[in-house]
């Protein structure tokens, strides 16, 4: 089966709308928009499929209701737009599926709830609850009390981190384009739409751009570390074209249409996820090929294999592992500090005793706390 056929089997659905694609130029909320997408996710629900939805658009709704037309820069006025753009927001949704008999649940998610494992593990809980109950989601990222170290820092990532949380099948990022393309559609004619995405590789990072909207935070940058995240979460990501009507059907009903990206084949465990995606990231360990080698084959990070530290974390912290040429393919939970780490560095466990003495681990990173991203 391919991967546009298996989307027509995908039982949990999260969809995530930009700004873009639920606000006006002028500002104002496209209601007209809104009031579509909220039918078609009740038809696919009527169908049998879990559905949850996360969207963008509470600063914006904020903005609009206190008439300003600028977003402003400072974190406090950021928040209070939030605030006041949250219950608007909602508001609409309540209101939209009320009119289609659906109930909707609003679901405020930090950075926080993902940093300890049983705050990830009730977020979890919590959302696969709704889903038993038959209402849908509606999840944003709680920027009120957000600040930059405590967020998850854009929806698209909120997205991806909330479809591995459920374990849904598949991820639709509704967007302003169609999907990623060989080039900047906006300025190149010629650039050609990509169907579909094996794999996160450095050419295809390569191909995304900047920011997004005005309105919005994302661009495909972030777009493409959503796509890492629910890949490597067993999640088949789409990228489509959000004011298209009926565009979640065509997507769940194995149409071409947007960019796929391939999920790989296992989910992830709860645990695992949560050490991949919950915990923030401290610094990054650069190893050798051999290294690599030896984690994809299920053995633990020894300091033989690493090369470079980077960063300036603890013991227990959550690192990056990245390969020779740069490129991450691994997280997991540090025995070492950064410093200790760096006079450790490419040492054989016999070498490590003489440079740590009481050095209580043979393992930088044990397997049961590494987690492979490729």
């Amino acid at each position: 089966m391919n991967v546009r056929d298996a989307l027509t089997k995908a039982e949990r659905v999260v969809v995530k709308v930009g700004t873009s694609t639920i606000t006006r130029e002028t500002g104002a909320s496209n209601l007209a928009r809104m009031e579509e997408i909220v039918r078609e996710i009740v038809g696919l629900k009527d169908e049998g499929r879990e559905m949850v939805l996360v969207t963008s658009g509470a600063i914006a709704a904020g903005m609009n209701r206190m008439g300003l037309s600028v977003r402003p820069k400072g974190v406090p006025e950021r928040q209070a737009l939030a605030a006041v753009g949250q219950g608007v927001l909602m508001h609409l949704y309540e209101t939209m599926f009320a009119s289609y008999g659906q109930t909707a649940g609003q679901v405020l998610l930090t950075k926080e709830n993902s940093l300890r494992h049983n705050q990830y593990t009730n977020s979890r809980n919590a959302l696969l609850a709704l889903l038993d109950m038959g209402v849908v989601p509606v999840v944003n990222e709680n920027d009120a009390v957000s600040v930059d170290e405590l967020k998850i820092g854009d929806n698209d990532t909120l997205s991806a981190t909330v479809a591995s949380l459920v374990d849904a099948d598949a991820l639709i990022i509704l967007s302003d384009v169609d999907g990623l393309f060989t080039a900047n559609p906006q300025e190149n004619p010629d650039a050609k739409l990509i169907s579909e995405v094996h794999e996160i590789t450095p050419e295809i990072e390569g191909l995304a751009g900047g920011a997004g909207t005005a309105g919005g935070t994302g661009g495909m940058v972030t777009k493409l570390a959503a796509a890492k995240i629910a890949m490597s979460a067993g999640v088949t990501m789409v990228i489509a074209r959000g004011d298209r009507i009926g565009v979640m059907r065509e997507v769940l009903s194995g149409e071409p249409v947007g960019t796929v990206f391939h999920a790989r084949e296992a989910h992830l465990r709860a645990r695992k996820a949560w050490l991949a995606f919950g915990r923030h990231i401290e610094g990054n360990l650069t190893v050798d090929e051999g290294c690599v080698e030896a984690m994809r084959g299920g053995a633990s990070l020894l300091a033989a294999g690493v090369v470079t530290v980077d960063g300036d974390f603890s013991e227990k912290s959550t690192v990056r592992v990245l390969g020779p040429d740069g490129r991450e393919i691994a997280r997991g939970i540090v025995n070492y500090g950064a410093e200790d780490l760096r006079r450790i560095a490419g040492k054989s466990t016999k070498e490590i005793a003489k440079l740590l003495p009481g050095a209580a681990h043979d393992e930088v990173i044990h397997r049961d706390d590494l987690v492979m991203i490729i």
